[in-house]
């Protein structure tokens, strides 16, 4: 490989700078100088480290946190392609062959003249026109071995990523520039997000109303949190608004990292102005002045337009100081990127992420909106619920009210995608059944449905007649089919390699756990395994449940739970006898060891005090 000099001096200097030499702006700096040099050289680590007052080892174990940063040099072209299980299910593998072969390099390579860096990465929001790819921050959609290969010529010979969209992208607008290289795939428009939506009609009656009576309002319509946990969100911003700080903030999540999920990545592309509206509402309801937009990694192509939108926002007076001329209703919204971690999306971590900090889980009580970002009362709320507010405070709390079911109220966005005709977005009311949708998405064929993403529940036909709500499926917004022709165990493998890649290594349950239930379902797709491994599958689900820290460890062994219960046949159909009554002697510290080796992350618990 071609040698590669340390990030200048000067250069890390004006990055750490720009960013005021802030430790809690820590990400956004490792970012630019990833960006920028496709790298974070050790000349760098420890300049940065110095600049904002950390240790080397802290700043260090940032950047070893998440995947989009790197401590060896990475291409000038950086290719990610997805390898999601529906980009699997789509034809990744032949996609990735002919890139290797047009480059000259493996996955996970970098070519010597450190112009390609070759890699993978979970699902990157676009399972609706998979399979799909990030080159540098520019997508590519439904590649094929043919356009593959050709888009790997082009960039041998000297095209630009933004050139393999279409001819002139840099001169289009940046929605222009999103519709060329994604399409929204909006199948069924429903009554409050992807209908028609006037500009700023919540906000315009909100700053007539007191904050009480915001949240009154909220909490009247019934509306839940829409990333998955389902949290009234009424009760969420008044407790936030009794907290007695004077300074608090409202973040939107917008970590969209759920396998199958791609609702967030439409309303940021076709309602922004929605979402800033629903954040501003918010901040007048609990009196925040201050605003975060946590954007996933994945979505940096979105960057340029949330930008722009904003900005827009404070020359109109819907951001900044009194705004829409109330003196005293002051607040403004500065975007964080993201950098590659699943976790993330858990609202502790994604503040722990903002905060310039590894993205690991907080522990709760406290809870966000008693001490969240920089210890202040904080409101995390995901992008489809900000939405939903903003069209509550204009049309009133018994319309929305009026839509689903009781204890789920409104509209929800699904997100579709798999072995159907119309891969896409579905804005329906809550307690439409898996049924009902299949058949709108041109799903005859469907045998098992993955309804919430890998953290929620496999169903088969005997179960389509269910509703999607909180009460019976819920779901963050992922509805992923399967027809007849997929091999169950395959999949729950996969995501159990996704949890295990994913965990932030903070708790042995998770970081180990899971490696643990991965190599069982391995045992079981060899056919070594017989009816012990049940039980322990169960057991060790049990333990990891009850034991881990955070929502993903909770929620990591349902791939495995939901299977068994829903489809118990194609346990027992690869499931030996055990020979004479005997069962296998389990050595559990040499299975600890090796899975200690197979998990990717490690449990940095000390970078929190270093970093005091």
């Amino acid at each position: 490989m071609s040698a590669i000099a340390e990030i200048p001096a000067p250069a890390v200097a004006e990055t750490c700078a720009a960013f005021g030499n802030d430790r809690h702006r820590l990400l956004d700096i490792l970012l630019s100088l990833q960006n920028s040099w496709r790298w974070i050289s050790p000349g760098a680590i420890d300049q940065v480290a110095a600049a904002v007052g950390l240790t080397p080892v802290a700043v260090r174990g940032v950047v070893s946190f998440y995947a989009f940063l790197s401590l060896e040099p990475k291409g000038k072209v950086s290719i990610r392609l997805c390898d999601d299980i529906i980009d699997r299910h789509a034809g990744y593998a032949d996609v990735l062959a002919a890139f290797e072969d047009e480059l000259g390099i493996k996955l996970g390579q970098t070519s010597a003249d450190l112009a390609f860096s070759l890699d993978s990465t979970p699902c990157i929001g676009l399972c609706d026109q998979a399979p799909g790819a990030m080159v540098n921050d520019i997508v590519l959609t439904r590649l094929t071995p043919e356009t593959a290969r050709q888009a790997a010529r082009d960039l041998k010979g000297g095209k630009h990523p933004e050139d393999l969209v279409c001819p002139g992208f840099d001169a289009l607008g940046t929605h222009e520039r999103l519709l060329a290289m994604v399409a929204n795939n909006i199948r069924h428009p429903g009554d409050s997000l992807l209908g028609d939506v006037p500009r700023e009609a919540g906000l315009r009656r909100a700053v007539g109303m007191e904050a009480a009576e915001i949240i009154s309002c909220i909490a009247a319509s019934g509306l839940r949190g829409c990333g998955g946990a389902g949290f009234p969100t009424g009760r969420k911003w008044d407790a936030a608004a009794r907290e007695p700080e004077t300074r608090r903030f409202i973040i939107c999540n917008a970590d969209e990292g759920e396998p199958g999920t791609f609702k967030d990545r439409v309303l940021l592309t076709e309602r922004p102005h929605l979402v800033f509206e629903g954040m501003t509402i918010a901040a007048r309801a609990v009196g925040a002045r201050e605003g975060i937009i946590y954007l996933r990694g994945e979505y940096a192509f979105l960057r340029d337009h949330l930008q722009v939108v904003l900005a827009e926002r404070r020359a109109t007076g819907l951001l900044g100081t009194s705004i829409l001329g109330v003196a005293g209703f002051d607040f403004d919204i500065r975007l964080q990127l993201g950098a590659g971690a699943y976790i993330c999306g858990e609202e502790g971590a994604l503040i722990s992420s903002c905060e310039g900090l590894r993205g690991e889980p907080k522990t709760r009580p406290p809870f966000p909106v008693q001490r969240g970002y920089l210890g202040f009362p904080t409101v995390v709320d995901n992008v489809e619920t900000l939405c939903h507010a903003a069209r509550i405070l204009e049309k009133g709390p018994e319309w929305f009210f009026a839509m689903g079911t009781e204890g789920s109220h409104g509209t929800k966005l699904f997100s579709v995608s798999g072995d159907c005709r119309a891969p896409g977005l579905y804005e329906l009311p809550y307690g439409v059944s898996v049924r009902d949708l299949l058949a709108l998405a041109g799903a005859e064929d469907a045998a098992a449905v993955q309804v919430g993403g890998p953290s929620g529940t496999m169903i088969g036909r005997d179960s389509f007649d269910r509703r999607l709500t909180f009460d019976d499926l819920a779901t963050g917004g992922a509805v992923i089919v399967f027809s007849g022709a997929r091999n169950i165990l395959e999949i729950v493998e996969y995501y159990l390699s996704f949890f295990v890649h994913e965990s932030c290594g903070y708790c042995t349950p998770c970081r180990v756990g899971n490696v643990f239930l991965r190599e069982t379902i391995a045992k079981f797709r060899r056919g070594h395994a017989n009816a012990q491994d049940i039980e322990d599958l169960k057991s060790l689900a049990a333990t990891i449940i009850e034991t881990s820290r955070c929502g993903l460890g909770t929620t990591s062994p349902n791939p495995i739970l939901s299977t068994l219960a829903n489809f118990p046949l194609v346990y027992s159909a690869v499931t030996k006898p055990a020979e004479d009554g005997m069962q296998a002697t389990f050595d559990i510290q040499s299975a600890i060891e090796n899975a200690r080796g197979i998990a990717k992350r490690r449990s940095f618990v000390f970078d929190r005090d270093f970093s005091q």
